[in-house]
């Protein structure tokens, strides 16, 4: 082998032989691949070019994973949220019992609390995946204005 075609295996037809009690029949596979080895990796390379809807689908899908990614921001807005609802129960009085209980520091636990008061559509383009340069430091490092467009010109969400 020369050191042009050094690690480079070939594919080659397979054969098999299935044996039934009405005869024997043959069946033959052939996809022609080889075998590249990059650094430590291998990688197996087709001559067969994918299809552009194949490529445009498996587009829509990594959107849709990156946007349904469990972040920092998107359990911080499901912890408010939940703890706005046992306020308004009437479980828990203030951030400090759900603190206590949740083991979390006052602080942390006030941060993440005021992510209840967010906007609307700030929260559905951080479900989304619109809004991907929002982070859970970004929002929750200063006290959000109550009134909605201000938050949206101070996360600068428009």
């Amino acid at each position: 082998m020369s050191k042009k075609h050094r690690g480079r295996f070939k594919g080659d037809p397979v054969t098999y032989q299935l044996p039934s009690p009405a005869g024997g029949v043959q069946l033959e596979t052939f996809v022609p691949w080889t075998l590249v080895k990059r650094g430590l990796k291998k990688q197996v390379i087709t001559p067969f070019d994918p299809p552009r809807e194949f490529l445009d689908e498996a587009r829509r899908e990594k959107l849709i994973k990156a946007a349904a990614q469990d972040t920092a921001l998107m359990r911080a807005l499901g912890l408010a949220h939940h703890w706005q609802r046992l306020m308004d129960e009437g479980r828990f009085t203030s951030i400090t019992e759900i603190a206590e209980a949740e083991g979390l520091d006052l602080g942390r636990a006030s941060r993440i609390a005021r992510l209840a008061q967010l906007a609307p559509d700030i929260v559905e383009a951080c479900i989304t995946g619109v809004a991907a340069h929002l982070t859970f430091e970004s929002v929750g490092r200063r006290a959000n204005p109550l009134r909605w467009d201000e938050q949206r010109e101070r996360l600068r969400f428009r």
